[in-house]
């Protein structure tokens, strides 16, 4: 007899799928380390840890860099900021945000207050206002904030 999966291996599954449909192409990829819009060294799908400028990676280096930190880093530590339970959808989009603004800017966010005290649609509204960096309002953080809300609002009435 075949053991069956935990549920809660089941959710983190799906989490994790939605959140690499969800980032890979908000992010795009880029297979040589480039300065981000705010200067910061960035490679694959965003990402910033150990990065050094000109660094190269294979397009199935990039894919397994992203669901690993999505994985083993992203998706515990949006948990331990929320204290309610999350449908999967919900989960991917705040990782997804807290991957792009970073985990500690997440935490203290209104999305992460509004959630924890049950306004969810508040939550997934609050989405929409961080679209700026450095002051200047980015068209592509508008776009991935309003596909982050749309997916944060599945199944809320």
């Amino acid at each position: 007899m075949i053991n069956p999966i935990p549920e809660q291996h089941r959710k983190k599954a799906a989490v994790a799928a939605l959140c690499m449909a969800c980032i890979a192409p908000a992010e795009g990829l880029r297979r040589v380390a480039y300065s981000d819009p705010v200067g910061i060294p960035t490679i694959c799908f965003g990402e910033t840890r150990g990065v050094k400028l000109g660094q190269r990676a294979t397009t199935e280096q990039c894919k397994a860099m992203l669901e690993t930190r999505v994985v083993e880093d992203f998706i515990p530590a949006v948990e331990k900021c929320i204290s309610r339970p999350m449908p999967p959808e919900r989960e991917a989009a705040f990782v997804s945000f807290a991957y792009n603004v970073g985990v500690a800017r997440f935490c203290a966010s209104s999305i992460a207050l509004r959630y924890n005290v049950g306004d969810e649609q508040g939550a997934c509204d609050a989405l929409l206002q961080y679209v700026y960096a450095h002051g200047i309002k980015l068209p592509g953080l508008v776009k991935r904030r309003e596909e982050e809300r749309a997916l944060c609002m599945e199944g809320l009435a």
